[in-house]
């Protein structure tokens, strides 16, 4: 933008100048040469106005590339009786009337609803074909307007606050273009800079926000690191846009396992569901959709290479992958794993009781409830874990429902995306 100034504001039109400006701003912000030309003219047509222009007249501005000069035009639209209102001189007393029966006029014919002719902005049908014979209703006739020497500093000063506004808003819009759509995706991003516990990504064009209940407990970032994050949203009504990340949502750990497993690109398996409790342990439901595919062993990889590499983006997070099933006493029994279940005994309202050896007891529960609790929200299910040799007795910690549940299906269309993020 500082080359734009010097170009225009200092040196006033220095052409050569503002070509190479124009091109240098349009490539810094990603706009359109021609989009920034425009609200350059469009700038200085307002500039323009404000000095000499009268109230409601249209005033467009030129910029020649040749040659440097600025031409100004008052633009009026072609109009007839089916297009606007005449208003006789004696009916200006009356304009206060009119506009206290605002509510009344919207309810009458689209006759009444028509605007006032303004001549400012108007030019009626037999005026218009003196000037322009095939001329018809709805054209612009452009008037030239006369050149002000001392169109100078002061104008420029306010055509160029006007220029930065409209290029902010072009460069949010074009922004906001590239990012429609997106949430749900991973993005790569440096640690920029942390402000009251949340931390600042610079993502090339703009930066984006993690909120502090967005990211890891327990992991530290650095100034200049980079990292990958799940875009959770990208909001259109702030000033500058607003692209929210996360790394504790249970979806950021599904869409690693989607870059690392190309059995989910091709759609031979399936992610169902995902329990994670960010920072220590995820249980994921995958379940094949090809005879002969192994949906825990495509997720694992040989010795281990596809859950490493999601292990090591999410700092050793501990990660169960169990198999999905239709069959509820199944899927239980997998989703308690690593733990072996003897039997499951289901409930009704969804409630079920699983039935371990009591060597597997504390497995099954797991630290402070941990892996019982996953597994309910894996499922869907209310668990009760007990002992196989005590099984009227209720285990401390060993009995998990869908309070504060985080599970959520991991293959959606665009229509469900917005409530999977939200």
């Amino acid at each position: 933008m500082d080359r734009l100034e010097a170009a225009f504001f200092k040196e006033m039109l220095n052409i050569k100048e503002l070509t190479k400006a124009l091109k240098q701003v349009a490539d810094e912000k990603g706009l359109d040469p021609d989009k920034v030309l425009d609200v350059i003219e469009s700038s200085i047509a307002a500039a323009y106005k404000k000095e000499y222009g009268e109230r409601g007249e249209v005033v467009r501005c030129k910029l020649d590339q040749k040659t440097g000069e600025l031409i100004f035009s008052k633009i009026k639209t072609v109009v007839d009786e089916s297009t606007v209102r005449f208003v006789e001189e004696d009916e200006e007393t009356q304009e206060g009337e009119e506009k206290k029966a605002i509510a009344v006029e919207e309810s009458e014919d689209d006759e009444q609803k028509l605007p006032r002719f303004n001549p400012e902005r108007h030019i009626t049908f037999d005026e218009a074909k003196k000037i322009k014979k095939d001329v018809q209703v709805g054209d612009e006739v452009a008037f030239v307007l006369e050149s002000h020497e001392d169109f100078g500093r002061i104008a420029a000063q306010t055509a160029k606050q006007v220029i930065l506004q409209k290029l902010r808003e072009s460069e949010r819009d074009s922004i906001l273009n590239e990012w429609r759509g997106r949430e749900g995706q991973i993005v790569s991003g440096v640690v920029q800079r942390f402000e009251r516990g949340n931390i600042f990504i610079d993502l090339g064009r703009t930066i984006g926000v993690m909120f502090a209940n967005e990211s890891i407990p327990g992991e530290h970032y650095r100034t200049g690191e980079r990292l990958r994050f799940l875009v959770l949203a990208v909001q259109e009504d702030t000033r500058l846009p607003g692209i929210i990340l996360s790394r504790s949502h249970p979806k950021f750990v599904a869409e690693l396992f989607q870059m690392e497993v190309p059995e989910l690109t091709e759609n031979s398996i399936e992610i169902k569901s995902i329990a994670r409790e960010a920072g220590n342990r995820t249980k994921i439901a995958a379940v094949s959709k090809v005879e002969g595919v192994d949906p825990v062993g495509a997720l694992v990889g040989q010795r281990g290479t596809r859950v490493m590499a999601v292990n090591n983006e999410l700092g050793n997070e501990k990660i169960d992958i169990a198999e999905w099933s239709e069959d509820p006493e199944k899927f239980i029994a997998n989703a308690l794993s690593p733990a072996k279940v003897d039997r499951v005994e289901i409930l009704p309202r969804r409630e079920a009781r699983a039935f371990v050896p009591e060597n597997q007891l504390s497995l099954a529960i797991g630290k402070g409830g941990q892996n019982v609790r996953l597994a309910a929200k894996l499922t869907g299910w209310k668990i009760d874990v007990r002992s196989q040799n005590n099984p009227e007795e209720v285990q401390e910690g060993g009995v998990a429902g869908l309070i504060d549940t985080d599970q959520i299906p991991l293959v959606v269309d665009d229509d469900e995306k917005e409530d999977i993020i939200s």
